[in-house]
């Protein structure tokens, strides 16, 4: 891995700073994926509450005079 980094990171010449940016880099891709999982999850939830939508709201009646009184 350090081998790779140094070829990445050329101008880091100590190891050690290269395994602390080794270390920033898998934290920040980690962090993306929780990201995306987050994202993924919410529009699952809202494609499935959308879904639901027509057997808990009646459209007719909230577009109806009935609803405002």
């Amino acid at each position: 891995m350090l081998d790779l980094a140094e070829q990445a990171w050329p101008d880091v010449g100590d190891r050690r700073q290269l395994l602390l940016r080794l270390a920033a880099a898998g934290r920040d891709r980690i962090a993306e994926q929780a990201i995306a999982r987050d994202e993924q999850g919410r529009r699952e939830r809202q494609r499935a509450a959308l879904e639901r939508a027509p057997d808990r709201v009646d459209a007719e009646l909230l577009l109806g005079d009935a609803a405002w009184h």
